[in-house]
């Protein structure tokens, strides 16, 4: 089945912002008192929605100090846009290559919708995608909610759709929801940890996409 529309997840996959995202983290633990987990710990939970990761990484939280996290976190994160622009490689013409062929573009990501706005206002990518979904909005991944949403929102068949990711968060959504799934190699999590939820196919560069049969 062709595919129509395209969803994307954005930190891993489109913009390279793991120490960035390792390093606020740390600094917000550090700001509340709370024991350092170290790179890989912190690294892991990429991909979350912010309350779901911090729950991961410190299940004890109460609300005050969740709020707390969340606070320290985001004031780290928005000191320094250079962190938010920085593309993988082949980013920008994978899009603009995809939006020529009629491809519909989306995003499904972890970010809250103030986090994402700020970072398609950095990299000058929103214009080139219709429609998206952020953790703040619905639920979390791998909730298949964000892409039932999206299926809803494009009116296509689950099979007309595709997920591309570089989480096991990512292909364990789009396995939930019956969808398509690539993983990208370059990203957050070991793409052998992909396997179990059967992604069509693992790329090493984004824009290894345009060669895939069924585009």
């Amino acid at each position: 089945m062709p595919v129509k529309v395209i969803i994307f997840d954005w930190d891993g996959t489109l913009v390279d912002s793991e120490a960035h995202i390792v390093s606020c983290l740390t600094f917000a633990a550090a700001q509340q008192s709370l024991p350092q987990l170290g790179y890989d710990r912190y690294k892991s939970i990429i991909g979350l929605g912010m309350h779901e990761a911090l729950l991961a990484l410190y299940p004890d939280l109460n609300e005050h100090q969740l709020v707390a996290m969340r606070e320290s976190y985001s004031a780290h994160f928005t000191r320094s846009t250079k962190n938010e622009t920085q593309l993988f490689k082949g980013v920008r013409d994978t899009l603009e290559a995809l939006t020529k062929k009629g491809i519909r573009l989306a995003v499904a990501t972890g970010k809250s919708r103030r986090g994402l706005e700020r970072a398609k206002q950095a990299t000058r990518l929103g214009h080139y995608f219709e429609q998206e979904r952020c953790a703040d909005e619905t639920k979390s991944k791998p909730n298949p909610l964000m892409l039932q949403e999206l299926q809803h929102y494009f009116d296509v068949a689950f099979g007309e759709m595709l997920m591309v990711g570089d989480t096991s968060f990512d292909m364990e959504m789009a396995y939930n929801a019956g969808i398509p799934s690539v993983g990208v190699s370059y990203g957050v999590h070991d793409p052998k940890t992909f396997m179990q939820w059967q992604p069509q196919a693992i790329v090493d560069n984004l824009s290894d996409l345009l060669t895939l049969s069924h585009l």
